[in-house]
């Protein structure tokens, strides 16, 4: 059956490797059938400042203006401006989305942040209630896919960078699972400008040839929601503790429980 997959895409140069990458996602998928809608945010001189601007009609508290607040109660009353209320009609419409960046600063860049920020707005992304496993987009999947400026070897768990799998678990667990999506393992391009022509074109194919099932891919393990305790500031609850006392690594790479973090946690499914 066909998806509807968006790509949100932050790459100032159309002769980039992240360019490349994206426009191999559009030709596969779109090839297998699929309707793939791309934004592309520098050529859209997307905002990507958080301000009183994004919302159109009167702020309730001027003086003391929260973000969050503002944006649910203008989400609500249909009052959000017209570049968030079309990225999060895009974001609506998708089965998948995509994010496609160079990494900045061991996290994605701030246009991309923005969009972020701006986009996953309280009440459209996410609530107290809806989060996590019990989120909003639960029934759909998302994905990062970037370059790195370092080699692997200097993102592992004994590399000057440490262990991507710790890079990854703020923009993977605090941003994707957070609002309930399916996070599928990351597509990392290591620092293809270092790599020769031929390196290149070899990262490009097994992208290519992973895109042909992304879309049937299982995601990452993540600890379910309820296995935390709601009235006791979300702890893990005692049975679940005890039933992993024995385990030789942590649950996930965040909820560790004092133990070896679980190899490629973060990196690769059914781990």
């Amino acid at each position: 059956m066909a998806k509807k997959v968006l790509i949100v895409y932050a790459h100032q140069s159309a002769g980039s490797f992240s360019a490349a990458a994206k426009a191999a996602a559009v030709e596969v998928l779109t090839a297998q059938g699929n309707t793939v809608e791309v934004s592309d945010l520098y050529a859209m001189k997307f905002k990507a400042t958080a301000t009183a601007e994004d919302i159109t009609g009167e702020i309730k508290n001027a003086e003391h203006f929260c973000y969050a607040e503002e944006t649910k109660l203008a989400w609500e009353a249909g009052k959000l401006s017209a570049d968030i209320t079309e990225e999060q009609r895009k974001l609506t419409e998708a089965d998948l989305i995509i994010f496609q960046f160079p990494m900045y600063w061991f996290t994605v860049p701030a246009i991309m942040k923005g969009w972020i920020d701006r986009v996953l707005t309280l009440g459209f992304a996410y609530s107290q209630e809806k989060r996590y496993t019990q989120g909003i987009f639960k029934d759909k999947k998302a994905m990062l896919s970037f370059t790195t400026g370092s080699h692997e070897s200097m993102f592992s768990a004994n590399g000057i960078n440490g262990d991507m799998n710790v890079t990854l678990w703020p923009l993977q667990n605090g941003i994707l699972h957070y609002c309930g999506f399916q996070v599928l393992a990351p597509q990392v391009f290591w620092a293809p400008s270092h790599a020769p022509a031929e390196a290149r074109s070899t990262m490009l194919e097994t992208w290519r040839t992973r895109l042909q099932g992304l879309l049937e891919e299982e995601p990452l393990s993540f600890t379910p929601m309820d296995c935390f305790d709601g009235e006791k500031g979300f702890q893990l609850k005692p049975e679940v503790h005890e039933k992993h006392a024995t385990n030789q690594f942590g649950l996930t790479v965040g909820i560790h429980l004092g133990k070896p973090l679980p190899p490629n946690n973060q990196m690769k499914a059914g781990v």
